[in-house]
């Protein structure tokens, strides 16, 4: 499906995933793709607008991520944000070196011209949120500097050839009118239309689906999360019978989870699921594992393994469909100077190759939200499309150390009533992740009268609209208690519980 859109060219910013969410939201189509891609690439797409992404790097590094002043000369209105102004500066015979100060967090942003396109209906001062050490320190004769800090240059503009220019990130929420600078340069200097709507791509999708696949027969794992649900929905939708799912169930899951996958997807949606409880085969593989690397990958190779078993007792499959969304698609593609990697994917790599089957992507152009909005298009039940995310190794990353039946039973027991009381309080939906963390600690506690020596857990609830960074969540107190009263007093095998009030940076949500 091809749209008059923006382009943006990722030179490994961590917010790069973010602009094109940002741009998405406002009705556009946006697509990120490597800085180096060939020129000629570039304008096959014919877009409306370009944008460059920030980046770890420094533009004064031997390797630096270099763009030929070609791609500047084609008519088409290009923003720079970040690394991106640093670029154009340098691209245009500007001067960048090491500030005197660098600026990280929320900064005051002054705006100097306010006729700017870009800036217009922006107050005189605003917050920004800056990420740099390297700036501007000669800007080229072509531009003008139309905002600043007190440290920087932060805003430049040549009008001329409608290229522009911001050392902060507009992407981001902390920016405060950082919307409105998007908005602006995306409708009123590139000129886009609202072209993107989720119920449009729907009914292409499927389109494309049955075309596609024809008589043949499809094979999906299902996990029970929202991207392989959706999948399979839109697939069946498609295709009715010719799709077969499977299943397994890795023991790893929440409480009653493979009940409730059963019932939603096998008797609602009376599509053909083959379940495998592979509980045990799990537990074994996992036995004595302690490094949480180590238990991804052992779950991915017992998964691919399984899933390889299964799938090829389903005569006349020739087509693979898994729940690859947009994220999946850009994490994979090599760009240089990447964020740095924080823990692997837990992905059905792999299959493709093994099984000799075609593939079948049909969210792979769809962020999570938008998979999200979808999914309640298809009649997805909402307590399933907007459930919190769950990473794929399951309860193996949220308990810390070695895995035992015994501390599955204590964290899937703990975990149902937190879930169950932010859902009684209505305050599960405000959340953006919340669970339970078992620990491989012990302590002293008593119980009446009795001495105990049991587990400590951790209760986890983030506030965060991207997952880039997230704050923890301001629970009321007598919900705390509540929850505290009952987890202890309910599950065998924790005496303690506290409550993780870390924000990311500098931790992670999830704790491996």
């Amino acid at each position: 499906m091809k749209h008059k859109s923006i382009l943006i060219l990722d030179f490994g910013s961590q917010y790069n995933q973010l602009i094109a969410r940002r741009i998405r939201e406002m009705g556009v189509y946006a697509e990120l793709l490597p800085y180096d891609i060939p020129l000629e690439e570039i304008l096959a797409h014919s877009p409306r607008g370009i944008i460059l992404s920030g980046g770890p790097s420094s533009i004064n590094e031997e390797n630096a991520c270099i763009l030929s002043q070609n791609l500047f000369k084609q008519g088409i209105p290009v923003l720079g944000i970040c690394y991106g102004m640093q670029l154009i500066a340098h691209v245009f015979k500007g001067e960048v070196s090491r500030g005197r100060q660098a600026e990280y967090g929320p900064v005051d942003f002054i705006v100097d011209d306010p006729q700017s396109p870009l800036l217009k209906g922006l107050p005189e001062k605003s917050n920004v949120w800056m990420s740099h050490f390297d700036e501007v320190n000669h800007v080229p004769g072509n531009f003008n500097v139309i905002g600043h800090t007190a440290v920087c240059s932060a805003a430049l503009a040549n009008e001329h050839d409608k290229i522009y220019a911001v050392q902060f990130h507009p992407e981001v929420a902390h920016t405060t009118y950082g919307g409105e600078i998007l908005q602006n340069f995306i409708f009123a200097i590139c000129h886009c239309e609202k072209n993107w709507k989720i119920g449009d791509f729907s009914q292409t999708a499927i389109e494309q689906i049955r075309t596609k696949v024809g008589n043949k027969k499809v094979v999906l794992g299902l996990s029970g999360g929202v991207d392989s649900s959706v999948a399979a929905v839109l697939i069946h939708r498609a295709i009715g019978e010719k799709l077969s799912c499977i299943f397994v169930d890795t023991g790893l899951l929440r409480k009653d989870e493979a009940q409730k996958v059963m019932d939603t997807y096998g008797k609602h949606f009376h599509m053909d699921i083959h379940m495998i409880d592979a509980s045990k085969r799990f537990l074994s593989a996992l036995a004595g594992i302690s490094d949480p690397e180590t238990k991804r990958k052992i779950i991915g190779k017992e998964f691919v393994e399984i899933f390889n078993e299964e799938a090829v007792k389903i005569k006349g499959v020739e087509f693979l469909a898994q729940g690859t969304i947009y994220p999946d698609v850009i994490e994979s593609i090599s760009v240089k100077g990447p964020s740095s990697t924080i823990k692997s994917h837990h992905n059905v790599g792999g299959l493709p190759e093994k099984m000799s089957l075609q593939l079948i992507e049909p969210l792979r152009d769809l962020f999570k939200d938008e998979v999200r909005k979808l999914g309640m298009s298809l009649g997805i039940p909402k307590e399933m499309v907007y459930r919190h995310p769950f990473p794929g190794p399951g309860l193996a990353v949220r308990i810390l150390g070695e895995i035992t039946q015994e501390k599955l039973n204590i964290l899937q027991q703990a975990d149902q009533i937190f879930i169950y009381e932010l859902q009684a309080h209505e305050l599960y939906d405000q959340l953006g992740q919340a669970f339970v963390v078992l620990l491989p600690v012990k302590s002293v506690g008593v119980m009446g009268d009795e001495r105990t020596y049991a587990y400590t857990a951790v209760l986890r609830s983030v506030d965060t609209s991207d997952f880039m960074t997230a704050r923890w969540s301001y629970l009321p107190y007598e919900f705390l208690e509540k929850v505290s009263s009952r987890i202890l007093n309910e599950v065998e095998g924790i005496n303690r519980l506290t409550y993780d009030i870390s924000p990311k940076p500098p931790a992670t949500i999830e704790w491996e």
